[in-house]
C-alpha cells in the first residue's frame, strides 16, 4: 500500500489526496507536522532530502517528491490524464502555471496568514506584493475560464485538481473570490465530482 507522507492544511498535498481518492487507490496517510519541525528531521531528510511535504512512499521503489510529480505518477493512464498530446501539453501548462504564479502567492499568504499567524503589519510590502500577484493569477484565470468547463481538453484532469487545490482555498489568505463567478463556478464543478473530498479530510 501506498503511503503518502503529509501535513493536513497544505494545498500540496491536497492534490496528491485528491487523486488517491478519485481512482480510489489505498494508501496510509503519514502525518508530518511541518511547524514543529517534523519535515526537517533526519528520518524525514532520508525520505526526501529537501525537507518538503507530500513524499509518496512505493512500495519496492522508494520515494517521490514533488506534488506534481506524485500527482502524474499517479494518475498515468487514468481518466486524468488525458490520452491527447494537445490536451496533455495543456494539462501541464496549467499545471506550471499553478506552480508559478498560484501556490508561491495565494498558497504562501495564505500560509503566512493562516498557518504561522502573521500580521499585514509584521508582513509589510512583501505581502502587498503576493497579494497583487495572486489576484493577477486569479484575473487570468477567471479570463480563460469564458468558454471552457474544464482547464484542458473540457475534461475533468490534473489540470483541475493542480489549480483548485490552492484556489479554491484563497479567502483563507484574505483573496476575495467574489468577482470571480466564473472561477467559482468551476470550483463548485471540482467539488461535485465522484469521490471528492474537502481538505480537511485525510
Amino acid at each position: 500500500m501506498y503511503r503518502l507522507y503529509d501535513y493536513l492544511p497544505s494545498g500540496n498535498g491536497y492534490k496528491a489526496r485528491l487523486v488517491l481518492k478519485h481512482l480510489q487507490i489505498p494508501y496510509e496517510l503519514v502525518p508530518v507536522d511541518i511547524k514543529a519541525g517534523e519535515s526537517r528531521t533526519p528520518e524525514f531528510l532520508d525520505k526526501n532530502p529537501n525537507g518538503r511535504i507530500p513524499v509518496l512512499e512505493v512500495p519496492g521503489k522508494g520515494f517521490v517528491a514533488e506534488s506534481h510529480a506524485i500527482i502524474a505518477f499517479l494518475a498515468e493512464g487514468s481518466d486524468l490524464f488525458p490520452a491527447e498530446a494537445f490536451d496533455r501539453a495543456r494539462m501541464w501548462q496549467w499545471m506550471c502555471f499553478e506552480q508559478y504564479h498560484i501556490e508561491p502567492n495565494i498558497g504562501t499568504v495564505r500560509f503566512w496568514l493562516a498557518s504561522l499567524g502573521k500580521t499585514r503589519a509584521e508582513l509589510g510590502d512583501k505581502l502587498i506584493e503576493k497579494k497583487k500577484s495572486g489576484y493577477a493569477a486569479l484575473d487570468l484565470l477567471e479570463h480563460e475560464l469564458r468558454e471552457r468547463t474544464y482547464l484542458a481538453g473540457e475534461r475533468y484532469s490534473l489540470a483541475d485538481i493542480a489549480v483548485f487545490a490552492y484556489t479554491h482555498i484563497a479567502h483563507e489568505g484574505g483573496f476575495d473570490l467574489a468577482p470571480y463567478p466564473r472561477v467559482r463556478a468551476w470550483c463548485d464543478r471540482v467539488c461535485s465530482q465522484p469521490r471528492w473530498r474537502p481538505i480537511s479530510e485525510a
